[in-house]
């Protein structure tokens, strides 16, 4: 039996206890297949009054194994967050966000396979983007779910020094998701010689010379899948901040490179970017999948002419300029945020609707989190409080089970539970 203690949550019971059914609950299953049950135990909660508001939520993962959520910036193990740091969540938000989160990581602990993968049928990277998001919602190292997932990743090390399935076609995306969770250890220390070798092979994978590709190439600086043949935003961004978590600079030449890149990506013509997708298109500040191979946009092509803009890709290519330096003041930046101010949307993937709308929120939390802002202004002068409004819809798109997955749209493996139950419990970790 599995158990998750909210104090003080609205609810008409004291005090919830989620029992899981022995069924083992697939990520394609219907979710009512997988029933949770709320009992009232009313008479337990002289013993949460005394307990204090020091201890708001904890999960009960079997006997004797306690994760505590109260001490998330001082669990032994977990690289200190180097994040701006932004105004304390009201006592509602951060009791919805540790409820979301523990009832998540239980959800996870389940879903683990016995050589400690998770969803292994899509390579390694589900299992770095689970580990990752325990790591960053304070667990340890030690801790054996942890554990068993970084050995996983460890035993698919390869001989070029990526970390990746074997046959692979996703190496940099693999390797760069594993960087980043290694990273989480020890201030990247326990798995400093595996990081280093790994992002070593991100470089050399990079669009440049070795591909014999000049600066002036639309696919110089980026970062994409092998079956396409062709560099993208979303691999680029997942590279760039790869190398910062291995310890790259902001000068680093291939951030810069793939600083480059991005910059191609944004519907924006500056002294920065003078391709045809800048100087044609919509010119509304926003980024697209990638201005290599003729261009590509998830959204479709503008009708006027060019790529349309999207949300994901706009807070990715956002997150990744401000990872390689670029300034708030910065043109750039300045067009990317007039688009966003245009499309503030926590309900869907502004132009993609509800495609990719956990890989959305992810990206959504990461880039705000960057800007260093508890709010944001729209248009229209309304002011947003970006992670009251990411907790409350991911508080309430949650399922019984603890799980989250798109249920509208399955597209880039969103209906997979794991997968995007991964990416809600990182987004998550962006709002503290």
């Amino acid at each position: 039996m599995c158990m998750l203690r909210i104090a003080g949550a609205p609810s008409t019971c004291g005090m919830l206890q989620y029992e899981r059914s022995p069924r083992k609950y697939h990520p394609y299953v219907s979710p009512t297949e997988f029933p949770m049950q709320c009992k009232s135990t009313i008479g337990h909660r002289f013993l949460i009054i005394l307990t204090g508001l020091a201890l708001v939520g904890i999960i009960w993962l079997g006997a004797g194994s306690v994760d505590s959520f109260a001490q998330e910036n001082q669990v032994s193990g977990v690289a200190q967050d180097q994040s701006p740091v932004l105004p304390a969540l009201s006592s509602e938000l951060q009791q919805n966000r540790l409820a979301s989160v523990g009832r998540g990581l239980n959800f996870l602990d389940g879903q683990q396979a016995t050589d400690g993968s998770f969803a292994s049928h899509a390579g390694t990277g589900p299992t770095s983007l689970a580990v990752a998001a325990m790591l960053t919602q304070g667990r340890s190292a030690d801790h054996p779910v942890v554990a068993q997932g970084l050995q996983y990743l460890l035993a698919n090390r390869q001989a070029d020094g990526g970390i990746y399935a074997p046959d692979s076609i996703h190496k940099n995306y693999e390797t760069s998701l594993a960087i980043m969770a290694f990273s989480l250890v020890n201030q990247g220390k326990t798995y400093a010689t595996e990081i280093e070798t790994a992002a070593k092979l991100l470089r050399q994978m990079q669009w440049g010379p070795n591909q014999g590709k000049g600066p002036k190439d639309m696919a110089h600086g980026g970062a994409g899948y092998g079956r396409h043949g062709r560099p993208d935003l979303s691999n680029t961004a997942f590279m760039i901040e790869a190398l910062k978590a291995a310890g790259a600079k902001e000068d680093d030449p291939d951030i810069q490179a793939a600083l480059a890149f991005v910059t191609r990506c944004q519907n924006h013509e500056s002294e920065f970017n003078k391709v045809e997708f800048a100087t044609t298109g919509p010119k509304d500040g926003g980024f697209f999948y990638t201005p290599a191979a003729g261009g590509q946009s998830m959204a479709g092509e503008d009708t006027a002419g060019g790529l349309r803009s999207y949300g994901s890709m706009t807070y990715a290519g956002l997150k990744s300029m401000l990872y390689a330096g670029v300034s708030k003041d910065d043109t750039r930046v300045q067009a990317a945020m007039s688009y966003l101010k245009k499309h503030y949307d926590i309900e869907a993937n502004p132009g993609m609707g509800s495609e990719g709308l956990y890989y959305y929120y992810q990206m959504f939390g990461k880039a705000f989190q960057a800007m260093g802002e508890a709010t944001f202004t729209d248009e229209a002068g309304k002011v947003h409080d970006w992670r009251a409004d990411l907790i409350q819809e991911l508080h309430k798109r949650q399922q019984a089970n603890g799980s989250w997955y798109n249920v509208a749209s399955d597209r880039w493996m969103e209906g997979d539970a794991v997968l995007v139950t991964s990416y809600a419990l990182l987004a998550l970790s962006y709002t503290k």
